[in-house]
């Protein structure tokens, strides 16, 4: 396989709101403040920018609905801007196809942006999913990621309660992360009680097991990796990138079996072959991946090669994934501290791991961080982007 986009695309700037009830800001007001942050990082004025991507799934009083969203909001007009939706990987496809354009040699600087203003959306969750009797409404997120919990817990021999301590773990992990986070929607450390005694949300998931509804925004600006330290010493370099679409009804897939999700392992397996990683526990030195539900961030160690199947629940006991552990997983809180404004949270994920990689995560900051991945997952794990960002 030829090495695709390999140290062919640098990320100079980064920007990002804080992630929360932004009830005090527009939705333009957080783009611009976003977007403005990359520019400032990147040490550039807006008129570099040759071309942009704008992750936004869900439009806002037609907000999001467009490029023009983008456009207004930081006046860059006459240039091309693409939209993308894409599920939740909605912010990880802007910036893979924004990465593509840029290693083709059609523009040499680019903004991603992602943003999204779900607090004032009143339709949550999947209202309808095609046009099977049984599943015309109530079909939720945390009904499909429910079936995952149970079936694991079946599946490797956990009883209920084993099984909830170990999702715990995955919580207080994270909201532990997110204190020490000033962007996160939730900045505070929750205790295994706190977890366990929250109320139900979809058996077996409780509050604490789900992350939140939010409003946020992130940016990055990226550039040829040949021109990369004409805008800063330290440029993170895009090492490899994958995308995998598979079935958006895996109940009508005999071969489904909720035991994880072939769009990560097929994206993961994509990005891993592009970058030359052939162990991913040893040569990725942190990841930020998708924890819709603390279920979610147990099978993506599996699915994402950092422990076998099955091993997922003994990898948060023993504290692998942990600001200390061998494994660091989601040193920024996660979407459990972060919540998941959709076309923002991949972007975000990118910004933690840039920050990482230069060593200004402050509290949170991973030893020697040389390699980083960024996951997310879509729909009832029906599309992944995987990428593997390194110095």
């Amino acid at each position: 396989m030829p090495e695709g986009l390999k140290d062919k695309v640098a990320i100079v700037g980064v920007g990002c709101t804080r992630f929360g009830e932004n009830n005090s800001q527009s939705y333009e007001d957080m783009v611009v403040e976003a977007g403005l942050a990359a520019f400032a990082d990147a040490g550039i004025a807006p008129d570099r920018i040759e071309a942009a991507w704008f992750g936004a799934y869900s439009p806002n009083n037609g907000r999001g609905k467009a490029s023009v969203s983008l456009a207004d909001s930081l006046r860059l007009y006459g240039i091309p801007i693409t939209r993308v939706e894409n599920f939740c990987a909605t912010g990880t496809d802007a910036f893979r196809n924004a990465s593509m354009a840029v290693a083709s040699g059609m523009y040499d600087v680019v903004l991603v942006l992602g943003a999204e203003k779900l607090k004032d959306r009143p339709l949550r969750g999947l209202a309808r999913e095609g046009p099977h009797p049984y599943q015309q409404e109530g079909l939720t997120a945390p009904g499909i990621f429910g079936l995952a919990a149970t079936r694991y817990f079946h599946s490797f021999g956990l009883s209920r309660d084993a099984g909830k301590e170990k999702l715990a773990q995955v919580a207080v992990k994270n909201h532990y992360n997110g204190a020490r986070n000033p962007k996160a929607h939730f900045q505070m450390e929750v205790t295994p009680e706190q977890v366990l005694k929250a109320p139900m949300v979809c058996d077996p998931l409780g509050l604490f097991d789900c992350c939140p509804t939010t409003d946020g925004a992130a940016a990055a600006v990226i550039c040829r990796a040949d021109m990369a330290r004409k805008f800063r010493p330290d440029p993170v370099y895009l090492k490899g990138i994958g995308l995998r679409v598979f079935t958006g009804r895996p109940w009508n897939d005999s071969s489904f079996d909720y035991l994880g999700f072939p769009s990560t392992r097929a994206a993961a397996d994509e990005a891993y072959r592009m970058a030359g990683v052939q162990n991913p526990a040893r040569e990725i030195d942190l990841a930020e991946v998708h924890d819709c539900f603390t279920i979610t961030e147990i099978l993506n160690y599996e699915d994402l090669g950092f422990c076998r199947q099955g091993e997922g629940a003994a990898f948060i006991s023993e504290g692998r994934s942990s600001l200390a552990g061998d494994m660091p997983v989601n040193t920024s809180g996660g979407l459990k501290s972060f919540g998941h404004p959709i076309g923002a949270s991949g972007i975000r994920m990118i910004y933690e791991v840039v920050t990482q990689l230069r060593g200004q995560a402050g509290d949170r900051q991973i030893k020697n961080a040389r390699q980083g991945l960024v996951h997310n997952l879509g729909g009832p794990g029906s599309v992944a982007c995987v990428a593997v960002l390194g110095n």
